[in-house]
């Protein structure tokens, strides 16, 4: 992907977000051709050169300091997570460009998952691949043995299988944080040819995908809740934590939780006992079994 046609849009959206009344600029009759600030409003606010404001924008300034862009994100109201999306995608690290292998978990993390029988868990890889995951992730979410590799990815299962819809009750907020991550992803990795292939997959197979990601909206994947419906036991609301595991940048561990005494516990505490007894499961499962 582009790094510096990414910077561009994002910019300009997120400059289109902004009322010039909310800087306190006087708005006179006429059509303005643009929604939001002008570059120029917006380099006056900073307190740079307009010229310099549009090298920024385009991806042309150099060495780019802190300061600036940090006066940027005020005028612009960006969020943290925002912010630091400018900065990746304002401030690239230098890498050495190498050739990506099939992305591997380590042992000790699977036996670390396998030893959590209470909890939901799995493990993130690059574009939300599914790497590893236990026994009652597998209940909760998906039977991942059954999926060939390049379906084991949250992004393709969130806009691409249409019983997700079912899955999540409120469907349009997970499909807003999962593009939200891809877009903070492709801030960190604007040369992945993989992500490339996966926006490409979903643009041409969700309208839906395709006006979120329009939206240059970004958010990193760290905690909240969410509410996923069984077909066996009904729903659960889950907490999610998620963890970066040590060593590995490109990895993160996430875990459920649902609350103390909670209907959510009591039909988590049901589906767990099911897979004690390796009960048989199926992707969002769909009918359920002849209860005894």
């Amino acid at each position: 992907m582009d790094r510096r046609a990414e910077l561009t849009e994002f910019l300009t959206s997120r400059r289109a977000r902004v009322r010039p009344e909310d800087l306190g600029i006087k708005v006179y009759g006429g059509r303005r051709r643009v929604p939001g600030l002008r570059r120029e409003e917006l380099a006056q606010a900073a307190g740079v050169s307009a010229d310099y404001y549009v090298r920024l924008e385009q991806g042309r300034a150099d060495n780019v300091s802190q300061e600036i862009l940090d006066a940027v994100a005020d005028v612009l109201k960006l969020t943290e997570d925002e912010q630091k999306h400018l900065a990746l995608l304002a401030k690239p690290a230098r890498r050495r460009t190498k050739r990506r292998t099939t992305q591997r978990m380590r042992p000790g993390l699977q036996r670390l998952l396998d030893s959590m029988t209470d909890v939901p868990a799995f493990v993130l890889g690059r574009r939300m691949d599914v790497l590893g995951w236990n026994r009652l992730a597998a209940a909760l979410i998906a039977d991942f043995d059954t999926l060939d590799l390049k379906d084991r990815n949250i992004p393709r299962m969130v806009f691409l299988d249409p019983a997700s819809r079912d899955f999540y009750p409120d469907w349009e907020s997970v499909a807003e944080e999962t593009v939200g991550y891809l877009r903070m992803y492709a801030g960190r990795y604007p040369d992945d040819p993989e992500l490339a292939e996966l926006i490409g997959e979903l643009s041409i197979h969700s309208p839906e995908f395709r006006v979120l990601w329009a939206r240059y909206d970004v958010k990193d994947k760290t905690f909240g809740t969410k509410t996923q419906h069984h077909s066996l036991v009904g729903d659960i609301t889950v907490g999610y934590e998620t963890l970066q595991p040590p060593g590995e940048p490109d990895q993160l561990l996430v875990t459920y939780t649902v609350e103390p005494g909670s209907p959510s516990e009591q039909n988590l505490r049901l589906l767990a006992s099911w897979t004690a007894a390796d009960r048989e499961k199926s992707r969002f499962p769909a009918e359920a079994p002849e209860l005894p």
